[in-house]
């Protein structure tokens, strides 16, 4: 042993050396047992509540995944079955005209993915919880700072929510899908995006319409369901109403049994008869129920057929409430209007008859 652990050992203080620093004090095997001593007793009085802060911790992560794959799965079983099932119903006359398999896929994959991102937030969020409470960590200034800038956020980004909201209402409910021709108030046009937060549209002019969900106040569907095409024709009031309605009614009868506009037309042809009666025209209507989005065809088709069923039958159609019967016979207004030479001539009847006052001519000289 040496020198100084002897002296250390007997009490007594190690003298200064020469140069006057002091030798620092090494610990002696006793204290380094005795540190030992105290680390053991310290980790066998801990031991079991690592072990079961442990094991508790592990049991929560494990549980928290398990889970998670579980719920997913779940969710994606319900939504291939809510597609098998929408496919199914495709044969039925109704079902395949409401829905298309782009729009069924990507509603399908949109509910899904909103579902899972919302399980897996709501199950991994309390695992972290419960493992922060396992450490002994108060969670209730972190959960307080939390609500804080979730207000935050909620209050900065308000539109963004509320986009997000709306959107995943609006696939929740199958307001519309891709392909459908809608009317957002702020757009109309063809549908050919749907997303949580925006929607894309497609104008008659070509143009892409990006609408934000939120901003749609109401939306009009023209795709789902069936449509209504009617027709208003317009003869002059001297014709046989007999002989009108029964041109109309062979042309419907024709129409409808015909293809491929039985196939586009959900019942007959109706003509509903006399609309109105004017003094020089009188109108008759036509309606008919369509295929969604049909409507302005089948219109088209009926006015060719009516205009030339009409033409066959000597049936003039005539051009609206303001309509001359006979435009032919009408006369000229201006064949009582003199020709512009005529004014040229200050002395002409006509410009003395247009003059404000008529000017006095000087008489003449006596002779």
């Amino acid at each position: 042993m040496s020198l100084p652990a002897v002296l250390t050992a007997a009490g007594a203080t190690p003298s200064p050396s020469p140069s006057g620093s002091t030798t620092p004090a090494v610990p002696s095997l006793q204290d380094a047992q005795e540190h030992a001593t105290n680390a053991a007793s310290w980790v066998e009085q801990n031991w079991s509540t690592w072990l079961a802060m442990g094991l508790q911790i592990v049991l929560v992560v494990v549980v928290a995944v398990a889970l998670r794959a579980v719920v997913r799965r779940a969710i994606t079983k319900l939504i291939e079955r809510m597609t098998r099932t929408a496919q199914a119903a495709e044969g039925s006359a109704l079902g395949g005209l409401l829905v298309n398999a782009e729009r069924r896929r990507q509603r399908a994959a949109a509910i899904g993915s909103v579902l899972r991102s919302v399980a897996s937030f709501l199950i991994l969020g309390t695992a972290a919880l419960m493992v922060l409470s396992t450490f002994r960590i108060n969670l209730a200034p972190l959960l307080a700072s939390a609500g804080v800038a979730g207000v935050a956020i909620g209050f900065g980004a308000r539109n963004l929510v509320t986009d997000f909201l709306s959107g995943v209402f609006m696939i929740l409910e199958d307001q519309y899908g891709v392909g459908d021709v809608i009317d957002a108030g702020v757009a109309a046009g063809e549908v050919i995006e749907v997303g949580l937060r925006v929607t894309k549209l497609r104008g008659d002019g070509g143009e892409i319409w990006y609408v934000r969900n939120g901003e749609v106040k109401r939306i009009g569907n023209l795709s789902q369901g069936w449509a209504t095409a009617g027709v208003d024709v317009t003869v002059r009031a001297s014709e046989d109403l007999d002989r009108v309605k029964a041109v109309l009614d062979e042309v419907a009868e024709k129409m409808s049994k015909e293809e491929p506009w039985n196939e586009l037309l959900w019942g007959q042809v109706e003509v509903l008869g006399l609309d109105s009666v004017l003094i020089d025209s009188m109108v008759m209507r036509l309606t008919a129920r369509t295929m969604p989005g049909k409507s302005v065809a089948v219109e088209r088709e009926l006015r060719w057929r009516v205009k030339r069923a009409f033409d066959a039958a000597s049936i003039r159609i005539v051009g609206g409430a303001t309509a001359v019967e006979d435009v032919e016979d009408a006369p000229d207004p201006a064949a009582a209007v003199a020709a512009p030479s005529v004014y040229a001539n200050a002395e002409s009847p006509q410009s003395v008859a247009a003059a404000p006052i008529a000017t006095q001519r000087p008489a003449p000289p006596g002779k």
